[in-house]
This record gives structure tokens, sequence and C-alpha cells, in this order.
């Protein structure tokens, strides 16, 4: 099963997001940072109760069209997770004023 989690433009910024992960019911933390250094976007995850799960993950899309950000997660068990440009964005990853322009996709374990 496949959920579409919608992004915003917005500093530093940190959701929960109730999930189906290989049939079974999750809730995920979800935090978002831009680095200008790097010039990406990172996606931190946690556990419900706040423990961190993966630290730093950065959005981009990868191999064309997508990759799975989560691959080498897989033991996590939490799921599959695809950055997809779903508002013609000019680029395949977002900048520091487009990440709106972009949603996650994200599915059971692969």
């Amino acid at each position: 099963m496949s959920q579409t989690i919608p992004l915003q433009v917005a500093p530093n910024q940190t959701f929960s997001v109730p999930l189906v992960v290989d049939g079974t019911q999750l809730t995920l933390n979800f935090s978002l940072s831009y680095s200008y250094m790097a010039g990406y976007w990172a996606l931190a995850v946690s556990s419900v109760n706040g423990a961190s799960l993966i630290a730093n993950v950065p959005l981009v899309t990868g191999w064309y069209p997508c990759a799975n950000l989560l691959a080498q997660y897989g033991y996590l068990t939490i799921g599959s997770a695809y950055l997809l440009n779903t508002g013609n964005a000019p680029t395949d990853y977002p900048g520091p004023n487009d990440l709106g322009l972009f949603s996650l996709l994200w599915g059971d374990t692969v």
C-alpha cells in the first residue's frame, strides 16, 4: 500500500504521520531541515515515542525517475520512501524554497 505525504516549505519542520506499512498501523515523526551548506533538505525519522530511527536522509530523487530513500534501512521495517516532483519543480531535488512542489510516496518495506 502506498501513501502520499505532501511536503511544505517551512524551516525546521516536525510533524507526525500515521501510516500503514506491511499491513501494520504505525505513526512516525518526521523532521525536515534544509542545509544551505550541503544544498539539500534532510529527513530525520523517529518513532511515536521519540526514539530516533534515522538521523539524516538527503531528499534527492536518485536514479531516474526516483530511488528508495530508505533502501539501506530495510531492517527497520518502517517502509520505503520515494521523493516525487509533483509540482513541476525545475530540478529533481527540492531547493530551499520549493519543497512544497514535492511529495513523499511511502510504501511497504521492499
